[in-house]
């Protein structure tokens, strides 16, 4: 009996990345090189010829990140992926970046199903995306489903013609949806390919393990680097951190006579030199397009005395502080409110090119100047320093980075601000300041600052004052040298356990 049901045994390899935002070239780290799509194809490839059935399959966020793929909006990334041959993706809030007619018509360059259940158009209740994906290997038959987080709105209020007319429904209604059409007696495995984040997938799990219709979730979104998998009412969620530096690896026993998973072992694989060979036909690719940027970008703009970093999302950074403030000077406004999310890398200088400042601030978004007053501040800034921002892990974790001139100290025990000034002067309700931030930013600010955008209107009429956030800091660089920051901080958060500056 035991060696009847071992016969009934098939090993199944799945392969997993995530938020790749156009990370395509190694990166040295000590004595070794490290990530890149070089390796990280050597790698998957390497499997490919070691192991009977594999699958490769990408949870969202193929775009932005590099200058190859700003120079030719996504379509260097597409014909990139192209070669690393995935079975499958999913839609990341970060492929919309170049407009959802854009993202379409890229859909139609992938040789590779790019699937999504819940974006919708609202104007006839259709999906943008088939919502699934059916595969058959070695007998197995797999059902791919994929969901994006709603964050994904917040760039498509930016089109005035279509951006209203999309929507992003519950994720646990459409995956039903999906199971209940598809997961019938002859599909083996149901995997869910998400671009929700971590702390989502886990809820997502838990409402879906009473169905007992769901197998794994493979996530994104939330560059969570996990040591194993973590398992949510039998439900194991993993993801890969981000970028190509590791990749996620699945090894399955299925077992074909009762249709389920015997066992499963899973880890991240660091992408490296010693266990991952090189795709020398992808690097041709890849060069061609760093040669054409290289040419384009490789001027240099100016030096620091040693790099700015950004670690954290949600702290204060040199980086941030660096950038924020350059944006202040060149745009003469009291105050700048620079969204950490904007800034794609973590580390700028000591020697700038105009390649190094556009992989680290790609976005080249009108810059608009509005008026708040110290009441509205105070508030958006209470709700910048609520719990589960400030104090939540990873690296998608959002608030702004602010210039020069601020200062906010808060207590996260009492939840209270003990000082909030704007150049040595503590901040009265009837003060008015000219703020400025880039549009995405202004537009959500009731998402991202909880303040009705209609309350700050009232202040007066916003302006317009850079076509482009990326422009103002170029030529911000450009005219200073040697740039040092002041060392006054911005942000003092006590934790209740720390003192964080």
């Amino acid at each position: 009996m035991q060696a009847m049901k071992q016969r009934q045994l098939k090993k199944l390899t799945i392969l997993h990345s995530n938020d790749l935002h156009g990370d395509f070239l190694a990166e040295k780290v000590d004595s070794g090189l490290v990530g890149g799509v070089s390796m990280l194809s050597g790698y998957i490839n390497k499997v490919r010829n070691e192991e009977k059935n594999v699958i490769y399959a990408i949870a969202g966020d193929m775009f932005r990140g590099s200058v190859i793929d700003s120079e030719y909006k996504g379509i260097s990334t597409i014909e990139i992926m192209n070669l690393l041959t995935p079975d499958v993706a999913t839609v990341g809030n970060h492929e919309v970046d170049y407009g959802l007619a854009h993202l379409l018509f890229i859909e139609k360059c992938a040789n590779f199903p790019i699937i999504n259940a819940n974006m919708y158009l609202t104007v006839n209740g259709t999906r943008l995306f088939t919502p699934h994906f059916i595969t058959k290997i070695d007998g197995i038959k797999i059902l791919f489903i994929g969901v994006l987080t709603e964050e994904v709105l917040a760039a498509t209020k930016q089109e005035e013609l279509i951006g209203t007319l999309v929507e992003v429904r519950d994720e646990a209604e459409e995956i039903r949806k999906v199971t209940d059409a598809y997961k019938t007696h002859d599909i083996d495995l149901t995997i869910l390919l998400t671009h929700i984040g971590f702390e989502r997938d886990k809820k997502l799990a838990a409402e879906l393990a009473p169905d007992k219709t769901i197998d794994m979730i493979i996530g994104g979104h939330s560059h969570t680097y996990l040591e194993e998998p973590c398992v949510v009412e039998g439900i194991p969620i993993v993801q890969a951190a981000v970028g190509t530096a590791q990749i996620g690896r699945f090894d399955i026993l299925f077992d074909g006579l009762h249709h389920r998973i015997d066992s499963y072992t899973w880890e991240a694989i660091p992408v490296t030199e010693e266990r991952c060979p090189r795709d020398k036909a992808l690097e041709e690719i890849i060069d061609k397009y760093k040669n054409q940027t290289d040419a384009k970008y490789g001027r240099i703009l100016t030096r620091f005395p040693h790099a700015y970093k950004q670690t954290r999302r949600n702290r204060e950074s040199d980086l941030g502080d660096l950038l924020a403030e350059g944006m202040r000077e060149q745009l003469g406004v009291d105050l700048y409110l620079l969204g950490s999310g904007s800034i794609r890398g973590d580390s700028l200088g000591p020697i700038v090119t105009l390649q190094d400042l556009m992989e680290v601030f790609p976005y080249k978004n009108p810059v608009i100047g509005f008026r708040m007053t110290g009441k509205q501040l105070r508030q958006a800034v209470t709700y910048l320093m609520r719990d589960e921002a400030i104090l939540a892990e990873g690296d998608h974790c959002e608030n702004f980075q602010f210039s020069k001139g601020f200062l906010c100290e808060y207590d996260c025990v009492s939840h209270s601000i003990l000082q909030l000034k704007m150049n040595g002067r503590e901040v009265q309700d009837e003060d008015v300041f000219m703020a400025a931030a880039e549009n995405f930013f202004y537009s959500t600010m009731e998402e991202t600052m909880s303040i009705p955008l209609e309350e700050i209107q009232k202040n007066g009429d916003p302006v317009r004052v850079a076509v482009s956030a990326m422009n103002v800091l170029e030529e911000y660089l450009m005219s200073h040298d040697f740039i040092k920051l002041d060392g006054v901080p911005r942000l003092i958060i006590h934790t209740g356990e720390e003192q964080s500056v």
